[in-house]
């Protein structure tokens, strides 16, 4: 319907809004995956932005009626997702990760890993029985990697490195906002290019979309800095550069963990004699694989 007004005239209740707005997500056929799987979810995550409410409201609220300049915020949101077709986080810049908030922007990716779930757990069970004093975040564009890992080694100091300054703003609004200056530590530079430092833990969600997968991505997807989603014709051209330098960067109980999507069956055809852990993970996700620093020596060395 093209006559807002009529509609608004209909719509009375939060439930009507975010009914309406999956209704109308769905006939626009947008994309989701952005910290929300499904229109509904995405409509009530804007609803509750737009009116300054949390994400928990207690069910009973949704029978609230909504005053007219209510209204008006709230289908100007849900038009703006449609049209634009931005994430719904970039339209509220936040996001979710490990249970704890972040802002976000056009200048980083949103925040989705299941690399969240190895954090909560504290990377067991590699990491049981080591001392965790410093870890490193490669490509930490919104630094909620670097992050949820200072939260979870309280102990460990973070170096969150990135090539773009753009993403280390965004970073470091982050860090200020979680009150870690002390322990998260920002660095610009092309990976290894500035570090200097040797850690127990080298995380990264680096750049490895392939050539013909970005293609074929959604307009949502696109919406997202393609300097961190591109990673070359197989998706691995950040991917094999990292392989190559953690063993200079990693203590020898080290380990190294990396996403790499649907690249993997690409690096797995690339290096078949190196035995990638494939972690599995409980509330889904893919393409996430761990060396050993050990096993980092044995087949790159410490080449750069």
């Amino acid at each position: 319907m093209s006559d807002s007004k009529a509609v608004l005239e209909q719509l009375q209740t939060l439930r009507d809004f975010i009914r309406y707005g999956a209704s109308r997500f769905n006939a626009a056929g947008l994309v989701f995956g952005h910290g929300t799987d499904n229109a509904l979810d995405e409509a009530a995550a804007l609803v509750l932005h737009a009116l300054d409410l949390p994400n928990d409201l207690p069910d009973f609220y949704l029978e609230a009626r909504l005053l007219e300049e209510e209204k008006q915020k709230v289908w100007e949101i849900l038009e703006r997702r449609i049209a634009t077709r931005q994430p719904a986080a970039y339209l509220t810049h936040k996001a979710f990760f490990c249970g704890l908030e972040f802002y976000v922007d056009e200048r980083v990716l949103v925040p989705r890993s299941p690399i969240a779930e190895l954090i909560e757990r504290r990377f067991s069970p590699w990491l049981d029985g080591v001392e965790v004093r410093r870890i490193l975040d490669l490509c930490t564009g919104s630094g909620c990697i670097a992050i949820a890992c200072a939260y979870a080694f309280p102990e460990a100091e973070v170096d969150a490195v990135d090539i773009s300054p753009d993403a280390l703003e965004v970073a470091e609004e982050n860090v200020l906002r979680h009150g870690l200056q002390d322990r998260v530590r920002l660095v610009q530079s092309d990976l290894y290019q500035h570090v200097t430092h040797d850690y127990q833990l080298i995380v990264s969600n680096p750049p490895y979309v392939s050539e013909e997968e970005w293609e074929r991505l959604p307009p949502e997807y696109k919406a997202e800095p393609r300097i961190g989603l591109a990673g070359g014709a197989e998706g691995l051209d950040c991917v094999e550069r990292i392989l190559r330098g953690a063993s200079k960067h990693l203590t020898p109980d080290g380990v190294l963990v990396v996403e790499v999507g649907a690249s993997a069956e690409a690096l797995g055809r690339r290096y078949p004699e190196v035995p990638f852990v494939w972690l599995e993970f409980a509330r889904g996700g893919e393409g996430v694989f761990l060396l050993t620093a050990e096993e980092l020596q044995r087949h790159f060395g410490f080449t750069t």
